[in-house]
């Protein structure tokens, strides 16, 4: 009938983006989930991966995997996705992530390799020049989260968002937290920093996971009906 209106109910089919994103998600969390919060005493930190250098080393492999497939997720993402190239702040929100994850590659690497035997053996020189290098190129981190943060706040304004409107929100929130308690660890060296960036960094890898298998169905686009 003329001048009715349909729901459209075509959902989107999930490309290889989506599956890079949840399977590098998914990867990081695990690394996450036997990382531990980092210290900002460093005689303390060294001594923490001296105690299982072993186990170190097999986590920051892990994470590297897992950061290469979150960097090649973001440019798979901006190659294949024509709404990401069409806005400016979305476009630059997924390469920031995917240069964040690429730079933060060298610290994954220098942990499980340098750092793990500069530890367990007590070289506290090379150790200090080795963990200079990797705290410097973790900021990439610190990218990616606020890059996370600013790709599900445009999934709460768009129309066409893959999630509830309560868990996009929940993701922008896991990305600022994580920030902010790289910053407080990190460069401001308080103690509280490491486990607020743990906890919300573990939750904002959780979400990423499920933001990159969920079908994009539309919230409430409608569609006219053909003339019949």
């Amino acid at each position: 009938m003329e001048g009715c209106q349909m729901p459209d109910t075509v959902s989107h089919q999930t490309s290889a983006a989506d599956l890079w994103l949840a399977a590098g998600a998914a990867l990081l969390a695990a690394a996450l989930i036997t990382h531990g919060p980092p210290d900002p005493d460093l005689s303390v930190q060294m001594q923490h991966i001296a105690d299982g250098h072993g186990r170190w080393a097999l986590v920051h492999w892990m994470a590297a995997g897992a950061l290469f497939l979150l960097s090649g997720a973001g440019f798979l993402a901006i190659a294949t996705n024509p709404a990401i190239r069409r806005s400016p702040v979305l476009g630059s929100a997924w390469m920031v992530m995917a240069l964040g994850a690429l730079i933060t590659i060298s610290t994954a690497v220098s942990e499980a390799t340098a750092l793990s035997v500069a530890a367990d053996s007590g070289d506290l020189a090379t150790f200090t020049i080795w963990w200079g290098f990797a705290s410097g190129m973790a900021n990439g981190f610190l990218g990616l989260a606020l890059a996370v943060a600013l790709i599900a706040y445009f999934d709460l304004r768009g129309t066409d968002g893959r999630l509830p409107g309560w868990a996009a929100a929940a993701g922008s929130l896991f990305g600022i937290l994580s920030a902010t308690g790289w910053i407080l660890g990190m460069h401001l060296g308080l103690s509280i920093g490491g486990p607020v960036w743990l906890v919300s960094s573990l939750l904002m890898c959780l979400w990423l996971v499920w933001f990159g298998i969920a079908a994009r169905i539309p919230r409430s686009t409608v569609i006219p009906a053909r003339d019949v």
